[in-house]
């Protein structure tokens, strides 16, 4: 059975003490609090740091002493990433820069008139973009784990105020979900999925990550496959204190007669792209759980 449960770690008493410090003290001032809230994780979060532990020595492959550095920056990059979710559409928009590496292909497939499957991961600041993307949000719906979800949206609401993009909620109602998936990509709307983390051992495809076995969600790139639509792997990475790049990749459409399934055709794709993604910025993985399969 996967190790996560649907549930991302951090209370809301946190979530309210960032919220606050952002708002009457800026943002550098959170940004300073996580030299005291890092060391606090190291130890009292044992999973996610034997998580993090795990991937800094057997997938970067660094030493011992590199990694007990590597675990410190993973957290407080982690930590910057969430305090620029809830800083930069709540009044510091004009503080980031943003970077747009082939948008106008981009748009081009978003114009087409057609549903849009995109998928992202959880690398980077996956849901930034939705703030930016102009009317082009509106159309835009993420599927989300319901539990994940609801766990920070009044939180972050109470100072963003609602997002200007939709939530497709997975939870225990699955034709739900699905029926909610098609109405949108048949109203040439775009859906977009995780597709790093899955709650259903049932419902997986195995492929290898980085040289290393995992399992991955079946759901995205079935539907992906299923539906014949427009797919684009998307990743919104931090380059530095207040520049993120949004870098989009197209995916070739899955062939019949390939001698391999459709969605596998697409989950060679997507893999391809991730690990791309993160040997550029490998601090930037935050599946803090034992992602890959112990050999």
């Amino acid at each position: 059975m996967p190790e996560w449960k649907g549930k991302t770690r951090g209370g809301s008493l946190g979530y309210r003490i960032f919220i606050g410090l952002i708002k009457h003290c800026g943002l550098k001032a959170a940004y300073a609090l996580l030299f005291i809230v890092v060391p606090y994780f190291v130890p009292f979060a044992p999973k996610s740091t034997k998580a993090s532990w795990w991937y800094w020595r057997n997938i970067q492959h660094k030493s011992r002493l590199a990694a007990m550095w590597m675990v410190l920056k993973h957290y407080y990059r982690f930590g910057q990433i969430i305090i620029d979710k809830i800083a930069a559409p709540s009044g510091y928009e004009k503080k980031f820069k943003y970077d747009f590496n082939d948008y106008e292909r981009f748009l081009d497939i978003l114009n087409s008139g057609k549903g849009v499957v995109m998928i992202g991961a959880h690398f980077g600041h996956w849901a930034l973009g939705g703030q930016f993307f102009g009317d082009y949000s509106k159309k835009i719906n993420i599927v989300m784990f319901d539990a994940e979800y609801q766990k920070i949206k009044d939180q972050i609401e109470e100072l963003t105020g609602s997002p200007n993009y939709k939530v497709i909620p997975v939870n225990d109602d699955e034709m739900a979900t699905i029926f909610s998936i098609k109405g949108a990509l048949d109203n040439g709307e775009y859906v977009c999925f995780q597709g790093d983390r899955y709650v259903n051992e049932n419902k997986v495809l195995p492929h290898d990550l980085m040289g290393h076995p995992a399992k991955f969600p079946a759901g995205p790139f079935l539907i992906a496959s299923r539906m014949h639509l427009p797919v684009v792997f998307y990743f919104s990475e931090k380059e530095d204190t207040y520049r993120y790049s949004f870098n989009f990749f197209f995916a070739d459409e899955p062939k019949r007669s390939a001698g391999k399934k459709q969605e596998m055709q697409l989950l060679d794709q997507y893999v391809s792209v991730l690990e791309q993604r993160m040997k550029k910025h490998p601090e930037q993985w935050f599946n803090f759980y034992q992602f890959w399969q112990k050999q």
